[in-house]
């Protein structure tokens, strides 16, 4: 699965960058991340890193997932990208979060994009996703403008 979103905002890209270069913002405006708290990296990490919990619902079925999240680029206020560092022995579907902010006249851009690598991910859940994104666009711009 692989999904991007863009938003085009006149918030600047040093408040953006701040925002969603820290997972422990996404709770405030993500709501399908329920928890992101930062966990002690490990030497080979090469990052900070976060322990997230990601929960969504399709009318009656609930799933949650807990993810262990390193950020492996954050090159302020252009790039980030997070990628799913597991430190249990055992072998886990690839998870990344990609995320490039740039100008674009007197606006920003911010567009991420989102790899899952498993196989359990289902097409109704693209349109929950979705959903769930359009709806944190205007949580993301005002926490930027907080920040």
């Amino acid at each position: 699965m692989d999904i991007t979103a863009d938003l085009l905002t006149d918030v600047s890209a040093d408040a953006l960058y701040a925002v969603v270069s820290n997972l422990a913002t996404y709770p405030q405006w993500l709501d399908i991340v329920s928890r992101a708290e930062p966990v002690e990296p490990v030497d080979s990490d090469g990052g900070p890193a976060w322990s997230i919990d990601l929960r969504g619902q399709i009318g009656p079925l609930r799933r949650s997932k807990r993810l262990r999240m390193v950020r492996t680029v954050g090159e302020s206020p252009t790039a980030i990208r997070f990628e799913r560092r597991e430190h249990d022995g055992r072998a886990h579907s690839p998870w990344v979060l990609a995320g490039a902010i740039s100008p674009v006249g007197e606006a920003t851009r911010v567009q991420m994009s989102l790899h899952y690598g498993g196989t359990l991910w289902i097409p109704l859940l693209d349109r929950v996703l979705r959903d769930e994104i359009e709806r944190s666009r205007p949580r993301l711009v005002a926490a930027a403008r907080a920040d």
